[in-house]
């Protein structure tokens, strides 16, 4: 179902409940219709080759749900109080990424209600996972503003989120994003079973974190997949080379299936496998970082 068709059924729905109080048992119809709408339309352009499904420990059993904002879809666990995934599409770069926002923002959309405070005086930053960059320079201010919700955001260790984890976002965001065109990226904490709380905060402590990049397949080439996973205490000056590993590897770590919608045998292969020089990485896998 088109969105502008959900719209046209649901404004008059809407307003006829408004005015008629007596129909509110039309409650339910809006909402059979946005859920349609909502699984069979909106969340599949949001992803590449299916939507993520947490189906093993340590995500299964979190209490969770899956957030759409304009540029960028994420499971956040009211749990953890933090992602499990977060999805974003790299495309061409169309603008200047502006004022980076002073503050981030709690998201109304979670109970958990996370707020900037609750990392203040933790020793650890606010992470962005749809990065605050990649999102601004592609998709425009309203998209940008909503990387600086909480519900975007994870604890990592300064001397990650400002090094390691910084430079492979930038090497994302400029060296192959100019070398390959468009591609997906999902990214996200990895817990172990007893993560340990922020201090004077509920919030969970991940011990790593992932990144996948997967471009399409085209009518030249397949699709191809690079992944990573960063430690907490990744080494600033490490080549980016050191964190390669395989989406297997990831799922096993994370207990969420990616890509399911891949034909079984081509799946297999690409996420067992591990190809950073189809990617160029190592031309840039040593590159400084900026701060």
């Amino acid at each position: 179902m088109r969105q502008s068709t959900v719209k046209q059924l649901l404004k008059p729905l809407i307003n006829l409940i408004i005015k008629h109080p007596k129909y509110v048992i039309l409650i339910p119809l809006i909402g059979t219709l946005w859920y349609s709408y909502e699984v069979f339309h909106a969340r599949p352009a949001m992803s590449y080759m299916g939507v993520p499904n947490v189906v093993s420990a340590p995500a299964k059993g979190n209490l969770s749900h899956i957030l759409r904002n304009e540029a960028f879809m994420l499971e956040y666990s009211e749990t953890l109080k933090n992602p499990l995934w977060v999805t974003y599409k790299v495309g061409e770069k169309k603008q200047d990424s502006g004022k980076r926002p002073s503050g981030f923002s709690k998201d109304w959309r979670s109970i958990a209600s996370v707020s900037h405070k609750d990392y203040t005086g933790s020793g650890y930053d606010r992470g962005h996972m749809a990065p605050n960059y990649v999102i601004a320079s592609r998709y425009g201010r309203s998209a940008q503003l909503e990387t600086f919700l909480m519900t975007n955001i994870t604890p990592q260790k300064p001397n990650l989120n400002q090094k390691s984890w910084q430079r492979l976002e930038e090497v994302i965001a400029n060296d192959f994003s100019e070398w390959h065109g468009d591609f997906w990226v999902v990214t996200g904490p990895i817990f172990d079973n007893t993560p340990k709380n922020l201090k004077n905060s509920s919030v969970k402590i991940p011990k790593a974190f992932y990144k996948i990049l997967i471009k399409p397949t085209s009518p030249e080439t397949p699709a191809k997949a690079l992944a990573f996973i960063f430690p907490q205490t990744a080494k600033s000056d490490a080549s980016l080379t050191t964190f390669v590993t395989t989406i297997d590897e990831i799922e096993a770590q994370t207990g969420i299936d990616f890509f399911m919608k891949l034909e079984d045998d081509f799946e297999e292969k690409l996420e067992s496998s591990k190809t950073p020089e189809a990617w160029r990485l190592q031309e840039v896998a040593n590159r400084p970082s900026r701060y």
